[in-house]
């Protein structure tokens, strides 16, 4: 649950950052790290929504998966909604540090944050996942 809150904590620093004008990123602002370029780029929006206001539910619905009577639920759909979730939650990092690579050509350490937090919980659900015997209730 710790890493969920400090990943909804980056991501609301991120959406501030977003609709005040990316003044206090305390980030390099020239070279291969420079929050400001990425942030800022046409490539910081899917289909016009800000991809730090996307991170914001993803973290919001991970807080509540992982809260300790989450962990304690025997529910399937509770087990795989938290599997399904960190799953496309990877997927979509995985496009983002494409994008920050190859397209933006610049690395914001605050998503990168939200990168390895997101890889982190990959870990923790899929660990715990495998010391169960199954989705049945």
């Amino acid at each position: 649950m710790i890493i969920s809150v400090i990943g909804l904590g980056v991501s609301i620093y991120l959406t501030v950052e977003h609709y005040t004008g990316n003044a206090t990123l305390a980030c390099s602002s020239n070279g291969t790290i420079d929050c400001a370029k990425v942030t800022t780029s046409p490539e910081s929006k899917i289909i016009g929504i800000p991809v730090a206001v996307l991170g914001l539910p993803f973290f919001v619905a991970m807080v509540a998966a992982n809260l300790p009577a989450a962990w304690r639920s025997t529910l399937p759909w509770l087990r795989l909604g938290r599997l399904l979730s960190v799953g496309v939650g990877i997927v979509f990092v995985l496009y983002l540090v494409y994008v920050e690579l190859f397209r933006v050509d610049a690395i914001c350490l605050w998503c990168t944050s939200v990168h390895v937090l997101t890889f982190l919980l990959l870990v923790i659900v899929l660990l715990a996942e495998a010391g169960r015997d199954s989705f049945a209730p």
